[in-house]
């Protein structure tokens, strides 16, 4: 009896070992991984100008130097510029050379991925009278308008959809 007994105590032993091996091969962890999100720098811009009211005259070179200055980019933005008009014809202006129009939007330029720097609007910070007009009574009262805008770059791919995003914003 006693033989049978210490057969039966082996076998759970046995039994038991193998159980706890076989568990211990079938179980793993891993060490914590904690990832902290944080909130990026956020977009931050200014449109400044030195001066605001203008005399027309014919042949005039009028300084007019309005310039949009990226204060903070937001790791990376589209930054617009609208210029709206009402000048008569024969007072002209070009846009500065940084600015690419927005394909299919009339008035709208943009700079992809701007820096934190400033950006002047016109091209040489003029706008010109023509000197063959010889009434230039049309200009009184008339407008050039500037508005600023900025958009993360990760809102879009092309000028056109982060400047569709950027309309959805102000909506």
């Amino acid at each position: 009896m006693k033989k049978a007994l210490i057969i039966v105590v082996a076998t759970v032993l046995v039994c038991t070992a193998a159980i706890c091996g076989t568990l211990a091969w079938l179980n793993d962890s891993t060490a914590t991984v904690t990832n902290t999100f944080t909130v990026g720098e956020g977009i931050s811009i200014k449109l400044e100008e030195t001066t605001e009211d203008y005399v027309v005259v014919p042949g005039a070179k009028i300084a007019k130097d309005p310039t949009v200055t990226v204060t903070s980019n937001g790791d990376g933005c589209w930054l617009f510029v609208k210029v709206e008009s009402t000048l008569p014809s024969y007072v002209t202006y070009a846009i500065n050379s940084a600015w690419t129009a927005v394909p299919g939007v009339d008035g709208v330029y943009y700079i992809e991925n701007a820096a934190e720097t400033a950006y002047p609007v016109l091209e040489g910070n003029v706008v010109n009278v023509d000197s063959n007009v010889s009434d230039v009574s049309s200009a009184k009262n008339t407008t050039l308008a500037f508005t600023a805008y900025a958009i993360q770059d990760d809102a879009a791919t092309t000028a056109a959809e982060a400047w569709a995003a950027m309309l959805v914003e102000l909506a």
